[in-house]
């Protein structure tokens, strides 16, 4: 494969309870050793029908905001037709409809081109599935 375009798969473990986890730092590594201070994009992909990916602040709360505002769109209860797993658990099939599995970020110099408070971000409320991928593609 061309240097221009390489990947590489994050192996998770998220726990049993629903949770935003900070991935800017592995995308920051991933791109110091193999960005080679290019110019390119980068993608974050969760191979999985139950997460996503977010950039948002993180530590001063809008974590717990969005998981917070997750349960108010989502409720955790018996109104979905999914049925298998904890109950509640269809809830988690619709959230990548509105936290995408992806996204795709500039990369500057070799390095992330976020905003002083953004945080690359993967968004897990399935408590049943506590081991997660997550791919990180660099193309530049």
């Amino acid at each position: 494969m061309s240097d221009t375009f390489t990947t590489h798969v994050l192996n998770l473990t998220t726990g049993s309870r629903e949770t935003v986890t900070d991935l800017t730092g592995d995308c920051a590594e991933f791109l110091r050793q193999r960005a080679g201070g290019r110019d390119g994009l980068l993608n974050v992909f969760v191979p999985h029908a139950t997460a996503g990916i977010a950039v948002l602040e993180t530590g001063a709360g809008s974590d717990d905001d969005l998981l917070a505002t997750l349960h108010t769109l989502l409720p955790a209860d018996d109104r979905w037709q999914h049925r298998h797993g904890s109950p509640g658990h269809g809830r988690d099939h619709v959230l990548p409809a509105l936290v995408p599995p992806h996204a795709t970020l500039p990369v500057v110099d070799g390095r992330l081109a976020l905003g002083t408070w953004q945080s690359v971000c993967l968004v897990d409320t399935n408590k049943d599935n506590p081991n997660r991928q997550v791919r990180l593609s660099f193309l530049g």
